[in-house]
């Protein structure tokens, strides 16, 4: 007898997935948040695969926080074949446990790079040109003073990059026209990339003290966790600016706060939070020099069909026996196929391994 395989969803960033994947006899269940525990975990037990709830702050706080995909929930989905999220970032998803587990782990790294680097290359020229402050002042309709207004450009400057993914690489060509000095911190970028990008792999901290712009595009993981505090924002330049698009957690947001107040640092331009969305109280939001967005650089309607597309098109690959394409946990191969042989009579094939990079943004 075939078996059917069975997907779990929260949502799809656009209805093509699902279009797709009905098509290839794929059997959709959608994870409904606020539906009862016995209806979730009805679905999630007799799931294959799941594509997980995409971050935290649309899962409701605490009950829902159960349907991450962490090592309580895989001990009660014995059939879970492989988790995977919707973009590059996959902090919801305990790999470590999914590997003890036999579970593959997939991204989506790449379909929304586009949209995360020009948001990128939005906050740098705005924090520049103090485009965001302009606007403040003038809607306030007090007397405009455009000396105390006056910017700065990005001609000639130094961008450095923490994480030389695919959104990293793409800001480093969209900063092309502008003649910048691109310095990289990123462990698994080798020379010969460096080279063909046109940038300059450096440490952590002669990028801190060179950088006019920091651009931080790493995923949130052991490594990166707090990779950004009091000493960090103190061995920046007073004029520099601080731009991230990558998780909350990856920086202090007390001490960049501080940094700000005190004129350590020019500027901030912040897509994350460490609570998104963050409360009206936040301090940051109430900064002259920081101008901030709900977590929605990657948010485009051409971002989201693709990376929909990549979605799905992922899931078939998965469901037809291939290896993922951006699988995380490369070492979990030998245990997932027994498993997957296991569920559906067949062995997967691999035509080559994937590198697990974990700074891709």
């Amino acid at each position: 007898m075939t078996v059917r395989p069975r997907l779990v969803f929260e949502r799809w960033t656009d209805p093509v997935a699902g279009e797709i994947l009905d098509r290839a006899d794929v059997d959709l269940v959608k994870l409904e948040l606020d539906a009862s525990d016995e209806q979730g975990w009805a679905a999630l037990e007799s799931a294959h695969g799941y594509q997980v709830a995409t971050r935290s702050d649309v899962t409701p706080y605490p009950r829902g926080v159960q349907w991450l995909a962490g090592a309580s929930l895989l001990g009660r989905c014995e059939q879970l074949l492989a988790v995977c999220s919707a973009g590059a970032g996959y902090d919801v998803i305990d790999v470590e446990a999914c590997t003890h587990a036999g579970v593959a782990v997939c991204n989506n790294s790449g379909p929304g790079a586009e949209a995360v680097a020009e948001h990128a290359l939005g906050f740098m020229l705005d924090l520049a040109k103090r485009i965001t402050a302009a606007d403040r002042t003038l809607r306030a309709g007090s007397p405009v003073n455009r000396m105390a207004l006056r910017g700065t450009q990005l001609l000639g400057k130094t961008l450095g990059v923490v994480g030389l993914g695919a959104i990293g690489g793409r800001l480093v060509e969209l900063c092309a026209p502008f003649g910048m000095e691109v310095l990289v911190c990123d462990p698994y970028l080798d020379e010969v990339t460096a080279r063909s990008r046109g940038v300059q792999p450096v440490a952590l901290g002669e990028l801190l003290a060179r950088s006019d712009f920091i651009q931080v595009t790493c995923p949130l993981t052991t490594e990166t966790t707090g990779l950004f505090g009091a000493e960090q924002f103190a061995a920046m330049k007073p004029t520099a600016f601080f731009i991230t698009t990558a998780r909350g957690p990856v920086h202090d947001e007390a001490a960049l706060l501080e940094a700000l107040r005190d004129g350590g640092i020019a500027g901030a331009g912040l897509d994350v939070f460490h609570d998104e969305p963050p409360r009206p109280d936040n301090p940051l939001l109430h900064l002259d020099n920081v101008i901030a967005t709900p977590h929605v650089a990657g948010i485009t309607v051409e971002a989201s069909h693709d990376l929909a597309v990549a979605t799905a098109t992922q899931w078939q690959t998965i469901f037809g026996g291939g290896m993922p394409p951006r699988l995380l946990n490369p070492d979990v191969w030998p245990r997932y196929c027994e498993r997957f042989r296991d569920a559906f009579g067949f062995r997967p094939e691999a035509a080559s391994m994937p590198r697990n990079r974990g700074h891709a943004g």
